[in-house]
């Protein structure tokens, strides 16, 4: 079977997110990290996003194209505030066509609305086949 598109180096794949009071709680509730940075908000208000769940904004690129991760690499630069929207941008860096599957990598970064890089981030893994 052909895959469903064509992956080209230079591609760049973005989207973004807004982090709310509840994607902290729950995401704490889920991982078991209740340090008290994500627990309390600070003085505006506001929690600390967690690293992870800031970095599940390049997992959603991936998703888009069915990328599963062999390796990831993340640089975690500043701190996300509930409140803040994040946008993710990767570029493709590696096409490399095999039986069955293509293997891709990705390099990219998060902003936030400021235009703050807040995470640098790597990633290696495959797109399977359709039927595969």
């Amino acid at each position: 079977m052909k895959r469903g598109r064509a992956f080209q180096v230079g591609e760049v794949l973005a989207c973004e997110r807004r982090f709310t009071d509840e994607d902290v709680v729950e995401f704490q509730r889920i991982s078991g990290d209740a340090g008290r940075h994500h627990a309390r908000p600070d003085a505006q208000g506001r929690r600390v996003v967690h690293g992870l769940l800031t970095a599940t904004i390049p997992t959603q690129l991936g998703g888009a194209i069915d990328f599963l991760a062999r390796e990831m690499q993340f640089e975690f630069l500043r701190p996300v505030f509930t409140g803040d929207t994040i946008r993710c941008e990767a570029t493709i860096t590696e096409v490399v066509p095999e039986a069955g599957r293509v293997r891709l990598a990705m390099s990219g970064s998060c902003w936030n609305q400021h235009g703050k890089e807040v995470l640098r981030v790597h990633t290696r893994g495959v797109v399977l086949d359709e039927g595969s």
